[in-house]
């Protein structure tokens, strides 16, 4: 495949491949249309998810999302033992503010 595109981008893609972390221009490029392909399909799940939603007939979206983080088994559920960061403690724990 030959493609085109504009000296600034690249210059950005030879510029990344400089960097060390891809070998050449085409593996720079395979990256971007990899990862272009992968938050395809997250967000068509993502679609999916909400087509369920609303077949379901809860009038209440976070209930849904409960039950949704429920089936994955989603540690980060706010409902469950701890706090939403998942400590058992405040963020600030240990903070001193009065000053």
């Amino acid at each position: 495949m030959t493609i085109s595109i504009p000296e600034a981008l690249k210059s950005w893609a030879e510029q990344r491949v400089a960097e060390g972390r891809y070998t050449t221009t085409s593996d720079y490029v395979a990256d971007l249309v990899r990862r272009d392909q992968e938050n395809r399909e997250k967000f068509t799940r993502l679609l999916t998810v909400i087509d369920e939603g609303l077949t379901t007939g809860e009038t209440d979206p976070f209930a849904y999302l409960k039950t949704l983080r429920r089936r994955v088994g989603d540690v980060r559920d706010p409902d469950a033992d701890g706090d939403a960061n998942g400590k058992d403690e405040p963020d600030d724990a240990g903070s001193d503010r009065s000053h």
